[in-house]
C-alpha cells in the first residue's frame, strides 16, 4: 500500500472502500458513508509529534477538537490498529481518518424537486431520475440533490437513513433508481446489493466498434494521480468490478464508428462502465473526464442510462422488474448515428 500514498496530501478513497473497512465486509458497493476516508503518509519530520497535533495541520479543513473526537471514538487508524489521542508517532505511519458527520450535517431540508416515480408502494419506490440531478448532498452540492427532493414528497423518508437511497447514479446519468421507505425494506435491499442479485442493465453508447459481447472482470480503485476519477487497477486496495456487454447496433457520428452496447453489472463500482468501457478502447460518448474530449461536440453528458432495474420485492418476495424508454436527449443522439431507437 506504501506504493499509493503520499505525504501530507490525502488520497480520497472510494465510497466502496471506505464503507467496506468501516463494516468489515468485502462488498457494499452501493452503500453511502457519512464521508469519504482520508489517508495520509507520515514523514519523518514529524517523529517524536503526538498524533492529535499533527493531523489538524495536514487536514486543516477539520478543527482540531473535531480530529480529538474522532480519535478517541476509533475513526482514526494508525497502521491498521485504532489510534490514540496523545501516541507519539515514529514518522513512517500509515493512517487513515474515517470523517463523520457532524449533526447538523445530517439536517437535509426538503425541497420542492420535480421526481418522475416509476413505481410506489408500502416498501418501495423506483424513480426514473434525470441526467443533472445529484442523488446525495455532498462538498459542492448540499441541495437540490434527489434526496432532498424525496425528503418533500415523502417527509416519512426523513425516518429512514439517506432518505432510503441504497445505491446511486452519477450526476450525468439517467435512470431508475429503487429508495426504500422503511428500514426493514432498506435493509433487505442492502443485503441484495451485497449479493450481487440486484440486476441492472444500462444502455451505453461508445465510441468504436465493439465485440458482439464481452465481460470486462478488472478491479477498480481510486486513480492514482487524478481524484476525480477511478481507475483498473492492481492495487491492493482495488475493488473486483465485473461488467458484461452485449452490442446492440452500431452507426456513425459524423465520420466516427460508435456503438451502442447493453451492459450488466454484477458490481456497482463508482464509474464503473465508464472505466471498464474505455479500458478496452471504447470511452462513451460524451464522456469528457474519460474520454474523447475532443468530441464532446456530440453530446453535452456521458451516454448513459440505467435502463432495467429488476430485484426481489423486500416484502412479498416477488421478483420485480422496470424497464424504461431511453431519455429523449439520449434517443436523438441515436438517430443522429443512424441507429433505430430500441
Amino acid at each position: 500500500m506504501a506504493n499509493n500514498v503520499i505525504p501530507t496530501e490525502a488520497i480520497i478513497l472510494s465510497n466502496s472502500e471506505f464503507d467496506a473497512l468501516n463494516r468489515g465486509q468485502e462488498e457494499v458497493d452501493d452503500i453511502f458513508p457519512q464521508a469519504e476516508a482520508i489517508e495520509l503518509k507520515m514523514h519523518s519530520d514529524i517523529c517524536g509529534e503526538r498524533l492529535d497535533k499533527v493531523l489538524p495541520k495536514l487536514v486543516p479543513q477539520y478543527s482540531r477538537s473535531r480530529i480529538q473526537q474522532w480519535i478517541e471514538a476509533g475513526f482514526v487508524t494508525v497502521d491498521g490498529q485504532t489510534g490514540r489521542t496523545k501516541m507519539t508517532l515514529l514518522g513512517d505511519e500509515h493512517i487513515i481518518i474515517y470523517p463523520q458527520a457532524a449533526p447538523d450535517e445530517g439536517a437535509y431540508k426538503a425541497e420542492d424537486i420535480a421526481l418522475d416515480i416509476v413505481y410506489e408502494d408500502d416498501a418501495i419506490l423506483v424513480v426514473n431520475k434525470p441526467a443533472g440531478l445529484v442523488v446525495h448532498p455532498a462538498a459542492g452540492n448540499w441541495s437540490g440533490t434527489l434526496l432532498n427532493g424525496l425528503l418533500f414528497h415523502r417527509p416519512n423518508l426523513a425516518n429512514v437513513p439517506r432518505a432510503g437511497i441504497v445505491h446511486r447514479l452519477d450526476k450525468d446519468t439517467s435512470g431508475l433508481m429503487v429508495v426504500a421507505k422503511t428500514l426493514i425494506a432498506q435493509t433487505e435491499l442492502v443485503r441484495q446489493l451485497q449479493a450481487r442479485s440486484v440486476k441492472r442493465e444500462y444502455a451505453a453508447l461508445v465510441w468504436g466498434t465493439t465485440n458482439q459481447s464481452g465481460t470486462v472482470d478488472a478491479a477498480m480503485a481510486r486513480h492514482s494521480k487524478d481524484r476525480l476519477k477511478m481507475a483498473v487497477s492492481q492495487s491492493v486496495i482495488a475493488k473486483p468490478a465485473i461488467t458484461h456487454f452485449q452490442r446492440l447496433a452500431t452507426g456513425m457520428l459524423e465520420r466516427f464508428p460508435v456503438t451502442l452496447v447493453a451492459c450488466h453489472l454484477e458490481t456497482g463500482r463508482t464509474h464503473q462502465i465508464r472505466v471498464h468501457m474505455q479500458s478496452l478502447g471504447f470511452p462513451l460518448v460524451g464522456d469528457t473526464l474519460y474520454g474523447k474530449q475532443h468530441l464532446a461536440r456530440f453530446f453535452n453528458r456521458q451516454a448513459l442510462q440505467a435502463r432495467r432495474l429488476g430485484l426481489i420485492h423486500p416484502v412479498t418476495g416477488e421478483m420485480i422488474e422496470w424497464e424504461i424508454p431511453l431519455a429523449s436527449d439520449f434517443a436523438e443522439l441515436l438517430k443522429l448515428a443512424g441507429m433505430s431507437v430500441p
